[in-house]
C-alpha cells in the first residue's frame, strides 16, 4: 500500500523548500499538487520551482498541460495516480506538495458524484466569461451558493463555472452534492498530511517580497511571450493569480506598480483562503515554521521506515 507525504499550506509558507528537503533526507521525489503549474509557460507567475532550487529532486505534474488545454480535478488524479505508481516503482517516496486544496482532496479522498453541466447552460457560462462577466458569475455563485464560492477564488473560472452551472443545470447547489458525497473514499490511507502555520505579518511580508522578485525576473514578459504565441485572457489557465494583470498592463489599462500593488493585495487574500481552507481539514498535522526536525523525523519515520 502507497504511503505518502503531503506538504499543504497557504502561498509563500515555504512547501517546496521543506517537501525538497523531505526528499534529499528520504529519497523522495514531488508530486505536485498545483492548478496553475500544471501549464507550460506559466512559471514565473505560478512560482514553480527552478532547477537549481529542485537541487536534482524529481517534480511530477509540473509542465503537463498547454495553456489552451482544459485541465480539471479528475486529470490530476488521473495523472497523480500513474506518478504515485511510477515513483514507488523506483523504490522513492511520494511527497505531494501544493496549494490547491481542491486537488489534494480529490487525490485522497475522491471527486464529489456532481452531475454533468448541460451542454447549453456550458456554452452559456463560457460566453459570459469571455465577454468579461466572471465577476459578476461569482457574485451569482455568493448568492446561490455561498458555502462553495467561499473556498473558490474570485478569479477561478473553472471552478466559477462548474459550480454555477451545476445550479443552473440542477436546482440545487453543488455544497448539497458535496455534502451527499462527502468525499467518503479514502483513496491513500496512509499518508501524513503537514500543514505549514506563519504567522500572518510575517507570511504577509513574505508574498509581499515574493511579489516583487516575480516582477523582477520577468513576470511581464513571461505573460507578453504567452499572449505572443496565441494564449488569451480568456483563457482558464490565464485566470491564475496576476496574468490577466498582467495583461491590462500588457493593453495600456494600468500602469506595472498597479499591477504590482494589486498582485499582492489579491495575492494575500488567496492565502488567508488557502489557511481557512487546509484549517478546516480534520487529519492535517500542523508545523510551526522554522520547521523543527526533531520533531519532525519521527513522523517520517514511522510513515515511510515503520509503517502501521
Amino acid at each position: 500500500m502507497s504511503a505518502i507525504c503531503c506538504v499543504v499550506g497557504p502561498t509563500g509558507s515555504g512547501k517546496t523548500a521543506l517537501a525538497i528537503e523531505i526528499c534529499k533526507r528520504y529519497n523522495g521525489e514531488i508530486l505536485g499538487a498545483d492548478a496553475s503549474q500544471v501549464y507550460r509557460g506559466l512559471n514565473i507567475g505560478t512560482g514553480k520551482a527552478t532547477e537549481a532550487e529542485l537541487q536534482g529532486v524529481r517534480h511530477h505534474l509540473i509542465d503537463v498541460a498547454d495553456p489552451w488545454e482544459s485541465f480539471d480535478a479528475a486529470r490530476f488524479i488521473a495523472l497523480a495516480d500513474a506518478a504515485v505508481s511510477e515513483i514507488e516503482s523506483r523504490g522513492h517516496r511520494v511527497v505531494v506538495c501544493g496549494g490547491t486544496g481542491f486537488y489534494l482532496r480529490a487525490l485522497l479522498h475522491g471527486l464529489c458524484e456532481a452531475p454533468p453541466v448541460s451542454a447549453e447552460v456550458q456554452q452559456a457560462l463560457e460566453q459570459r466569461r469571455i465577454s468579461g462577466e466572471l465577476p459578476e458569475m461569482y457574485k451569482e455563485l455568493q448568492n446561490c451558493d455561498p458555502d462553495v464560492a467561499a473556498k473558490i477564488a474570485p478569479q477561478d473560472p473553472q471552478r466559477i463555472e462548474r459550480a454555477l452551472g451545476v445550479f443552473l443545470t440542477t436546482g440545487q447547489t453543488l455544497s448539497s452534492w458535496q455534502k451527499k458525497h462527502a468525499f467518503q473514499a479514502d483513496r491513500y490511507p496512509q499518508r501524513l498530511v503537514l500543514g505549514l502555520q506563519t504567522p500572518p505579518e510575517i507570511l504577509k511580508s513574505r508574498i509581499f517580497a515574493r511579489v516583487d522578485r516575480m516582477m523582477a525576473d520577468g513576470f511581464l514578459e513571461e505573460v507578453r511571450g504567452l499572449m505572443a504565441s496565441g494564449c488569451t485572457e480568456s483563457l482558464r489557465s490565464m485566470g491564475a493569480l496576476g496574468y490577466r494583470l498582467m495583461v491590462d498592463v500588457l493593453e495600456g489599462r494600468i500602469t506595472k506598480e498597479e499591477a504590482s500593488q494589486k498582485l499582492k493585495a489579491s495575492t494575500w487574500q488567496y492565502a488567508r483562503r488557502q489557511r481557512t481552507w487546509f484549517r478546516a481539514q480534520s487529519d492535517v498535522r500542523w508545523l510551526e515554521m522554522p520547521v523543527s526536525w526533531t520533531a519532525l523525523s519521527p513522523l517520517l519515520d514511522h510513515l515511510w521506515c515503520n509503517p502501521a
